[in-house]
């Protein structure tokens, strides 16, 4: 059973609250939702599941060279740097054998 909400006098009051409390505590109902995906966003959520953020320390000239060819491109840079990575190791790869 969800815990029953106090009245709040001001927003600050409120915000107060949460900051000290959990939401799930409030919720109504503890049964599972199924929500039907479009299948293209469910696509894409599957897909960035299978990656992983990295930090990469670039120069500066390197970043702007990146974006004027992506840009040329019609493409987001990130996606192009992402491209020339993935070619490199699928090279290297064939030249191991």
């Amino acid at each position: 059973m969800a815990g029953e909400l106090p009245k709040f006098k001001s927003e600050r009051e409120e915000a107060e609250f949460w900051d000290t409390h959990n939401t799930l505590d409030y919720l109504e109902g503890d049964e599972a939702v199924d929500i039907e995906l479009d299948p293209a966003l469910e696509a894409k959520i599957r897909e960035r599941a299978k990656t992983k953020r990295v930090t990469l320390r670039l120069r500066v000239s390197q970043i702007e060279a990146a974006k004027e060819i992506a840009k040329r491109k019609d493409i987001p840079y990130q996606t192009l740097l992402r491209s020339w990575i993935a070619e490199g190791i699928r090279r290297e790869l064939e030249a191991r054998g």
